[in-house]
């Protein structure tokens, strides 16, 4: 195993891709799984062939589940040659991976967080922020009885099953942090909350106009996490001077929506900072909210190549989605789906952290030119070494992932070149309403200035 020197970045050469992945799953992390399982005898499927094969699962190769599972069965007896070797068939891999509770998945996902952290402290941090972006989408399921009775419709009427995600990721890094599943109709912003927990100490929340809410923000204020999100025409601002909203470009305002203050106890009003970040071209300006006051803390340059950075959270999902074959899930029970999709995300996390190790960037620059992995390159490395008999002779594994580099060039077309049928075009959110505050809602705000008047 190639060990990672002083506090951790991968050593420019992994021979294999086993001893890739032996810097992210430690002995110390599969202790910490080992517990959540329970008291067990002796089972045929221990965790750590049990959760190996899951993994391989996904980056293999192959037309149909049995001829992936071979490859990954291969794979784990290949990780540990001193252990009893797994299970022969997929029938009996499915049934003990029924039987795997879901707080080892999660306990090993927590501890590949923490390794992620420490191999990655050197552009961890960007602008004296951890930018962690926060996005949604839904993943349909196969037709089954089961899956149809619980987890129901979440598009139109007959359509699939369906399961919901909640990502957070490293804006910088492109690499995947925490992560929510619920149902297809389950709330993002509830799935925000529950994930507040496990954003890493400085983060920089930024997020799009689908998390727009008084509820939300003030449970971040709450929290004191620090946010960008963008807003639209279901915000409603105050500013205390005058003059026209469209000459606006970066100030204090107070996030008060009317319809909290008609009637009954009304909540106090939010202090922010709204920036305005103007668009080129013809693309529509985006009106950003932050509770970071302090311009020189962050300024509006900043911000707007923050906020750039956020298609990174789309990218994620197209690599989970279309690079992975992970559109649709493929378990046809609700246990099976679960630990699919959980482990399908934990194999992504390790894949695209594996290529941001291999690059060794230096200290965060927050330069647009960066060095960023390219995962179907990642993946082709990954799915190589699945696939071979033996290590390569001339060119180390880890020297591959080096190589593995995303493409730098200047958009010059649409994203989008035609219009897919039953989709709905996208279309830009509106600005916010800017107001003035009146003697009323001073008053309200600044009581003691008002009677001292």
């Amino acid at each position: 195993m190639a060990r990672s020197a002083g506090g951790g970045r991968l050593r420019p050469v992994a021979r294999s891709l086993v001893d890739s992945l032996r810097h992210f799953l430690t002995p110390a992390l599969w202790k910490q799984a080992k517990p959540a399982r329970g008291p067990r005898r002796r089972p045929r499927w221990g965790t750590q062939p049990l959760v190996l094969v899951l993994l391989a699962l996904t980056w293999a190769c192959g037309d149909s589940c049995p001829e992936r599972f071979e490859t990954a069965r291969a794979f784990a007896a290949v990780c540990l040659p001193k252990r009893r070797r797994p299970g022969q068939t997929v029938q009996g891999f499915r049934k003990a991976l029924a039987r795997l509770p879901m707080p080892v998945l999660r306990a090993v996902a927590a501890g590949v967080r923490r390794r992620l952290s420490a191999l990655l402290s050197g552009s961890w941090t960007v602008f004296g922020f951890v930018p962690i972006g926060c996005d949604g989408t839904r993943l349909e399921c196969p037709r089954a009885a089961e899956l149809e009775r619980r987890l129901g419709q979440a598009g139109k009427p007959g359509s699939a099953p369906a399961v919901w995600l909640t990502a957070l990721v490293h804006l910088r890094l492109g690499v995947p942090w925490a992560w929510r599943w619920g149902k297809g109709t389950a709330s993002e912003r509830d799935h925000l909350r529950r994930l507040l927990s496990l954003l890493p100490a400085a983060a920089l929340l930024v997020a799009d106009a689908g998390y727009v809410g008084y509820d939300l923000i003030g449970t971040l204020l709450e929290r004191e996490v620090c946010f960008l999100i963008r807003m639209s025409c279901q915000a409603t601002f105050y500013r205390e001077g005058a003059g026209r909203p469209s000459r606006f470009r970066d100030g204090g305002v107070y996030y008060w929506p009317p319809s909290k203050k008609k009637g009954g106890q009304q909540p106090p009003p939010l202090p922010l900072r709204l920036i305005r970040v103007r668009g080129r071209g013809r693309k529509h300006d985006v009106w950003l909210a932050t509770n970071v006051r302090d311009r020189r803390r962050l300024s509006v340059a900043q911000a707007s190549r923050l906020y750039r950075w956020r298609w990174e959270n789309e990218g994620l999902f197209r690599t989970f989605k279309r690079t992975l074959a992970k559109v649709k899930l493929h378990s046809r029970t609700v246990r099976l789906v679960h630990r699919e999709a959980e482990g399908a995300m934990l194999a992504t996390q390790l894949l695209l952290g594996q290529g941001a190790c291999a690059l060794r960037p230096r200290a965060a620059s927050g330069m647009e030119g960066s060095a960023a992995c390219s995962p179907r390159r990642v993946l082709l490395a990954i799915r190589d070494e699945l696939r071979a008999a033996r290590p390569r002779p001339r060119r180390g594994f880890g020297r591959r992932l080096a190589a593995a580099r995303r493409e730098r060039r200047e958009r010059t077309s649409a994203k989008v070149k035609r219009h897919w049928p039953q989709r709905t075009p996208h279309k830009p959110p509106k600005p916010p309403r800017l107001l003035t505050l009146g003697e009323e809602e001073k008053a309200r705000i600044f009581p003691r200035k008002t009677r001292a008047a």
